[in-house]
């Protein structure tokens, strides 16, 4: 498959080695399920179905799979089992066509009258902070002007977190300590973006699943303060999950998406789990676009997704 051009060597070779543990496992799992068999018969997709489900693709978007793969099955019936790979990759590859996940060019935003608003929800110990300073950190590359506001002010690690991320960027980050109103520091960030002109405003809020009422209150709070100095934000509600979490990754993008109006997913440590089955259950089952994926530690290793590549990855040998 020939790389797009807007995944450069360095990068594609980041998400393979990123997928490498989810690979190998599932992988070795399927060589198992198709071991010494020469067709696709009704045992093979027991074993197959069992395969996807314990890689974490979830049960609702095996099922989906496995019935596509019947069909083709049932449409060639000298389908072999060493073409099984390449259905698979097929089928995902289309599932995440259909599921709103389109394939970014690049760390790039919407033009706006006005900065381009993203409010970032997870729990705590997703990542949530490291994403956004990851993300702010690429758009500042590009020659964006982001300013932060650091509104999880229930911890005081996420304040002191961003804050420490803002300098070591060079973006300037609005705080007002621990235990103090997030919708005021909204409230700031909203106002400074608007007066400073700037591209992005990058809102982190609270890293807590409260109850479902007490979630959705704080957020609709923080929206309202935000829409005084910019009417049509925010423009993204960024749900960052832990991939190496895998079911319980399916139970926080349930719980925030009753929440709030989720419009992008980030999911982040896919790198040294083989839990990476997870993007495409959780892409199926909730029809919001995988918009970044984390595959290392490093600052760049923050990607845009783009489902080709990762498919791509995914199935290499």
């Amino acid at each position: 498959m020939a790389l797009f051009k807007i995944f450069s060597k360095e990068k594609k070779e980041t998400l393979d080695k990123g997928l490498e543990k989810s690979k190998e496992s599932f992988f070795n799992k399927l060589g198992k399920a198709v071991a010494g068999k020469t067709t696709v018969d009704d045992e093979v997709l027991d074993e197959l179905e069992e395969v996807l489900i314990t890689s974490d693709v979830g049960v609702d978007t095996t099922v989906k799979i496995i019935e596509r793969i019947e069909d083709r099955v049932a449409r060639d019936k000298y389908l072999g089992s060493e073409e099984l790979n390449q259905i698979l990759k097929e089928e995902i590859a289309g599932l995440l066509s259909e599921n709103n996940t389109e394939d970014l060019e690049d760390f790039d935003v919407p033009k706006h009258d006005g900065p381009h608003v993203i409010l970032v929800v997870g729990v705590n110990g997703v990542g949530k902070t490291t994403t956004i300073g990851k993300l702010s950190s690429q758009f500042h590359k590009k020659g964006k002007k982001v300013i932060l506001g650091a509104a999880d002010t229930f911890r005081a690690a996420a304040v002191d977190q961003l804050k420490l991320w803002g300098e070591r960027i060079g973006v300037p980050v609005v705080n007002h300590g621990m235990n103090t109103d997030p919708a005021s520091v909204a409230f700031d960030t909203a106002k400074q973006g608007k007066e400073e002109n700037a591209d992005v405003v990058i809102i982190d809020t609270a890293g807590r699943l409260h109850t479902k009422v007490n979630l959705m209150n704080e957020l609709t709070k923080i929206k309202k303060v935000v829409q005084k100095f910019i009417p049509d934000a925010p423009h993204e509600i960024l749900l960052v999950l832990d991939g190496s979490t895998g079911q319980n990754a399916f139970i926080q993008a349930k719980e925030f998406t009753k929440a709030t109006d989720v419009s992008a997913l980030a999911i982040t440590k896919l790198d040294g789990t083989a839990k990476g089955g997870v993007v495409i259950g959780i892409s199926d089952q909730f029809k919001i676009p995988v918009k970044y994926i984390g595959v290392g530690e490093g600052i760049d290793d923050l990607q845009v997704f783009n489902k080709t590549e990762f498919v791509d990855s995914f199935f290499k040998k």
